[in-house]
């Protein structure tokens, strides 16, 4: 699935790259070499960063 459109950047892809720096989404798109162009795809850009962090911020089980 595309996140952007207009650059063609696919959930993966931003996913990899939000998990990898700080900053809002505009900063992730950047990272990729990109600018948000049309804005349409800022909001659920910004989800799936915040969906990303959640990830990151959980306790990580390790077998005893």
């Amino acid at each position: 699935m595309y996140v952007c459109v207009c650059n063609a950047i696919r959930e993966t892809e931003f996913r990899r790259a939000a998990r990898c720096m700080e900053g809002d989404a505009e900063s992730v798109y950047a990272t990729l070499g990109k600018a948000p162009q049309c804005c349409q795809c800022l909001e659920e850009a910004d989800e799936l960063l915040a969906e990303e962090r959640a990830l990151e911020r959980r306790p990580q089980l390790v077998a005893a």
